[in-house]
């Protein structure tokens, strides 16, 4: 699809007349809808079958807005906005009066970030000159362009196969450049105590803290201390159909054989040397580092889950930090491999 000013135009038109519309960002493809508008925003819930207590992203087109969507904004949260929007940071703050329960799942607080995919950017920029939103408040909700639960997008094909005649317009922007969706960070707490890293994502812990000079707190399951329910954080998520399972390195050859002798078809993702490769029904082998491993990684996933397979194998990425916000897909991934939308819907809050 071209993504000359005539289609930004017709994607501001159907924004604004409630309708929803995809468009790329530099971590995912996101189903987007006018974030001021409750009516356009419970579209997306239906067209991902999306439990309504699950709260959404705000896309901006800037930090300069961000005082209608929020209150009580602390100093860390404009030093980090400063920092790395645009980009793949979501900040949690304290929600303004004027932003609507169905975009923050009905919480006293709301995600915002501005992405750095320049369709992206030229979206919200249009749609705010057009005077998109309601008294000052523009802004665009957008989930992953997914069914709940599932691989997320990383290309326009992705989006088609999976949300089909659902959604009035798809703005290809080609693969997405990071891959994974955005690190998330609740500030809510003010500038006295450490924000905490909701979920893991290109922007890591320690380049939070080379900023605001504190590490945030790294939250491993929800407590009942009002830490925000926020994107991405069901035990089970992020998960194709076939079963997946890690497996160590040295172990791959032997599990490989074993299940060929019975029968099995395995599917095998990697990022080392391929071990007897023709008793695989299918393979694929990611870059070794993690950037890499995390651009493709999406991809990967939906192409091996559409071999037929019986079971996914993953070889274990490395037990380093510069790979935490891969291991936190890939165990949600192997979490809900396999169940179907209403087991991942039910399944306990918890991180892996």
């Amino acid at each position: 699809m071209r993504t000359d000013q005539a289609v930004i135009d017709r994607a501001v038109a159907l924004l604004q007349a409630g309708e929803l519309v995809v468009f790329p960002t530099e971590t995912v493809y996101g189903v987007g809808a006018d974030a001021a508008n409750p009516a356009a925003v419970g579209r997306i819930f239906t067209a991902k079958g999306r439990p309504a207590d699950h709260p959404l992203i705000v896309h901006l087109p800037g930090d300069g807005g961000l005082d209608r969507w929020a209150r009580d904004i602390p100093t860390r949260a404009w030093e980090l906005a400063e920092a790395f929007w645009p980009g793949p940071l979501t900040l949690i703050l304290k929600r303004a009066p004027a932003v609507p329960a169905i975009v923050t799942g009905g919480q006293d607080t709301v995600g915002v970030r501005v992405p750095a995919h320049p369709l992206a950017l030229a979206l919200l920029r249009a749609y705010a000159e057009a005077g998109g939103g309601v008294d000052g408040l523009c802004g665009i909700a957008a989930p992953s362009a997914n069914r709940f639960g599932r691989i997320s997008p990383t290309e326009a094909a992705h989006v088609r196969a999976e949300l089909g005649d659902a959604v009035q317009l798809i703005l290809d922007g080609g693969r997405c450049p990071v891959g994974i969706e955005s690190t998330i960070v609740d500030l809510t707490r003010g500038d006295n105590q450490a924000p905490r890293l909701l979920r893991p994502g290109r922007v890591t812990p320690e380049q939070i803290a080379a900023v605001i000079g504190v590490l945030p707190e790294i939250v491993t399951r929800p407590a009942d201390d009002g830490t925000p329910r926020v994107s991405g954080s069901l035990a089970a998520h992020y998960a194709p159909t076939t079963p997946l399972r890690f497996v160590m390195q040295p172990d791959l050859a032997g599990l490989i054989d074993e299940l060929r002798q019975t029968g099995r078809r395995c599917a095998l993702l990697h990022h080392s040397q391929l071990p007897n490769a023709s008793a695989l029904h299918a393979g694929l082998r990611l870059p070794a580092d993690p950037q890499g491993y995390a651009r493709a990684l999406y991809a990967a996933l939906r192409e091996l889950d559409q071999m037929a397979a019986d079971i996914i194998l993953v070889e274990e990425i490395p037990a380093a930090p510069a790979w935490a916000a891969i291991a936190d897909r890939l165990h949600r991934a192997a979490c809900g491999a396999g169940l179907a939308t209403n087991d991942r819907a039910s399944t306990t809050q918890v991180r892996p």
